[in-house]
């Protein structure tokens, strides 16, 4: 359990945190880790990143945030997914998320920063932040959604399904969650068959050209989650969080 790197020319890196894949900081640096060695082992083609058990991920442990004196936890969740987030979107090699069942919060980040993502027919994507009392990876979610209904879903903390994604194009395919590890295989398998150092270049190149600097948008996003914890609305929404749990 944990987080797990399966090295290999098409390497796996498996999220496995029960119940629900809400990730303690230090899986959130683990996650970190495993993603840039293997982006930097030359072997690696293609990384497909995802998860066991009921879920993609449920963002961080909000419980480890509560139980932890001061804001010790808190700001180790924070540089833990923008460690993350930032591994995905700089990894050396194209990464492709397979997301299945629920994808919140910190899930977002990592799929919204994926190369390409497949998902399962019953996975959905949201951001709950609002309703937690903090705010981030909205910069990760207009990679996926359009720009109002990226806002919709901040202010609402509604959902959007993979079919839904799909339409929109930021889904490559949806499968049965029985075969969500195939079809990712297959369509890294695509990607492991062309030249390596070509795609390498093509990775590189591709976010040289992005119009959006997602690790410096996240981090302003951060700032004002930091703003809602000075003055008391985080510890609040999140105690009422853990109290309905």
């Amino acid at each position: 359990m944990g987080i797990t790197l399966r090295a290999g020319p098409i390497a796996e890196v498996v999220m496995d945190v029960p119940p629900v894949n809400a990730l303690a900081v230090r899986h959130w640096h683990d996650l970190a880790r495993a993603v840039r060695e293997a982006g930097q082992d030359p072997t690696t083609r293609v990384v497909v990143l995802r998860a066991e058990g009921r879920g993609f991920n449920a963002g961080v442990d909000i419980k480890e945030m509560q139980a932890t004196a001061g804001h010790r936890a808190l700001v180790g969740a924070n540089r833990g997914c923008y460690a993350a987030f930032a591994a995905v979107y700089d990894c050396a090699v194209p990464v492709i998320a397979a997301v299945h069942g629920f994808c919140l919060g910190g899930g977002v980040g990592l799929a919204g920063n994926a190369d390409i993502v497949v998902a399962s027919d019953d996975a959905y994507f949201g951001l709950p932040e609002v309703d937690r009392g903090a705010l981030g990876a909205a910069t990760h979610l207009s990679r996926l959604v359009p720009q109002h209904l990226m806002r919709a879903m901040v202010y609402t903390c509604r959902n959007v399904t993979a079919a839904e994604l799909r339409a929109f194009g930021s889904v490559l395919e949806v499968a049965p969650r029985d075969k969500l590890r195939e079809v990712a295989l297959e369509v890294a398998g695509g990607i492991a068959a062309k030249d390596p150092y070509v795609i390498r270049r093509a990775k590189e190149s591709l976010n040289g050209i992005d119009p959006v600097d997602v690790k410096r948008g996240y981090r302003f996003e951060q700032g004002f989650t930091f703003e809602l914890n000075l003055m008391g609305a985080g510890d609040e929404h999140r105690d009422r969080f853990v109290e309905g749990m």
